[in-house]
């Protein structure tokens, strides 16, 4: 009997045409370089941490399934984060795993009808990318052009549109924005008049001056619909890979339910309580992150060819330069990589987006700049 000759063109022509115009997520090669471009903090553990940090992991089951340890994890986090009475946590895979959750638990397959996604653009990439994966609609709704929150706009947006869900990045990537409280506040209250969700998405909360969860606290009834997300990787562990949502028990419950079992696995599980238990250090780390962010954007503002210098409250900083592409291939020519936003939306025209690292490397990047230029 023949078997019939297959190609894997024929089997491509199963994927969605969609997901095939697609471009995956791309992560710069970085060997060599000075990696500028990630948000990642440049301090490692220290020494005694590092061997105390084996040696817990080197006890750790691996041959068990995750258990009861990541109630201890959640709870931990909970402590960490202040987290209100009556609320509830889910852990991510990193947030990406949470906002692909949200989308998930939101989509409406097979009703005739699609959920909107709703967010301030620019903004970040996984947003757009999660609703089109998960067959919702997307809305982008643009910044001012300093990348304030447009408030009128985006309240048009949420009557139009009534979105499910709502994405307000506090601060924001990769303006490293931290808009007006009252402004997100009254964007808050109109989407949940419409029946929405908000998420406050808040990866770079440890450099930022305010957190959300205060007003959650402060006003929960206002705040019945409101979602905290958060991330250890800008806390120090990108590496990790873990993202928690906080909400109210009821909401958090059923978002829940979409996911996967066992997607926190027990390395780290573990990594992350043993963080937890030295926060001090991290908190360290990240006040040190704050002080030369304050001197890089003092430098950046000084330099000449340097056309604009956003403030920032994250552990970035967003510059525009006369030209961008020229700039970004000077710098990875010296060995600095840094990213080149120019292309994400036509509001960040010769833009880029630098890291805040330690003194050595800001100081390294400044160089590499001032020669692109």
């Amino acid at each position: 009997m023949n078997t019939p000759a297959s190609s894997p063109l024929q089997a491509l022509a199963r994927i969605r045409p969609d997901v095939r115009a697609m471009h995956a997520y791309a992560v710069q090669p970085s060997a060599g370089m000075l990696k500028m471009d990630a948000m990642e903090n440049p301090f490692r553990l220290p020494a005694h941490l590092q061997a105390a940090l084996g040696q817990r992991l080197g006890g750790v089951a691996l041959n068990r399934y995750p258990g009861d340890r990541l109630l201890d994890l959640k709870a931990a986090l909970a402590q960490y984060a202040g987290m209100p009475e009556g609320y509830g946590i889910v852990l991510g895979n990193g947030s990406d795993e949470l906002i692909t959750l949200l989308a998930l638990a939101c989509a409406r397959p097979g009703t005739g009808e699609r959920a909107t996604m709703l967010a301030p653009m620019p903004g970040f990439v996984m947003y757009p990318m999660s609703a089109q994966l998960q067959g919702l609609d997307f809305v982008g709704v643009p910044l001012t052009p300093d990348f304030e929150l447009d408030e009128p706009a985006m309240l048009a947006a949420i009557a139009q549109h009534r979105p499910a869900v709502t994405y307000i990045a506090y601060p924001n990537n990769p303006t490293a924005t931290l808009w007006d409280e009252g402004t997100v506040q009254r964007v808050i209250d109109a989407a949940g008049a419409q029946g929405g969700i908000v998420v406050m998405d808040e990866a770079y909360q440890p450099f930022a001056s305010r957190t959300w969860i205060d007003r959650m606290r402060a006003e929960p009834a206002r705040n019945a619909h409101v979602l905290l997300m958060r991330t250890l990787s800008k806390f120090g562990l990108a590496g990790v890979r873990l993202g928690y949502l906080i909400g109210p028990a009821a909401l958090v419950g059923e978002i829940d339910k979409v996911r996967p079992p066992y997607n926190v696995s027990v390395l780290n599980c573990e990594a992350a309580l043993f963080a937890l238990e030295h926060a001090d250090v991290f908190a360290g780390q990240a006040a040190e992150i704050r002080a030369e962010r304050a001197k890089l954007v003092a430098a950046l503002r000084q330099m000449p060819g340097v056309e604009k210098c956003w403030d920032s409250e994250a552990n970035m900083i967003l510059i525009r330069v006369a030209d961008s592409a020229k700039t970004y291939d000077g710098m990875k020519t010296r060995r600095v990589l840094v990213k080149n936003v120019s292309t994400m939306h036509p509001l960040l025209t010769n833009c880029l987006r630098l890291t805040v690292g330690n003194a050595d490397d800001n100081a390294q990047m400044l160089a590499a700049l001032q020669a692109s230029l």
